[in-house]
């Protein structure tokens, strides 16, 4: 983590000298030049480098992108009457759905009312109409004969 101690005073210490090697450029061999007509005739420019040699050119123009097409401006007018339209129909569809489901709710809340009806009725019929056959679960009345004291009946 730290230097080595050593008893010289760091003024005393020996420090290395690194010097920067200049990279000689590659030999550059030209491209045979090709005569091109151009459709006009472009400017030719000169540019001097810093080491004092001079390149001379045309100059060559940057690739333009294709126009884009102009859409066609959309009015916030048109925009908010469409998505009024759509929201207008959502909600009508909601409606139609919801009135089919209160119908639909109506029905069956009926059907369970007549089902009670009818269970509920068939048990009192069941009750009036049944006959225990001398089981000794009734009691006959005969009303002509019997004789009623004090709250009491007695047949």
């Amino acid at each position: 983590m730290y230097p080595n101690h050593t008893p010289h005073a760091p003024a005393q210490r020996a420090v290395e000298v690194h010097q920067l090697t200049p990279i000689t450029p590659a030999a550059v061999t030209l491209a045979p030049v090709v005569p091109v007509q151009p459709g006009t005739v472009p400017a030719v420019a000169s540019v001097v480098l810093p080491d004092g040699r001079v390149v001379t050119g045309y100059a060559i123009d940057p690739a333009r992108p294709e126009p884009v097409a102009a859409k066609p401006a959309v009015s916030r007018t048109a925009v908010n009457v469409a998505l009024g339209g759509v929201g207008f129909l959502a909600v009508c569809g909601g409606l139609l759905l919801l009135t089919s489901f209160i119908a639909a709710l109506t029905a069956f809340i009926t059907q369970l009312i007549i089902l009670a009806a009818v269970i509920f009725g068939g048990w009192i019929a069941v009750q009036i109409f049944s006959t225990h056959g001398g089981r000794g679960g009734g009691t006959t009345l005969n009303i002509r004969k019997a004789v009623f004291k004090r709250n009491k009946f007695y047949g």
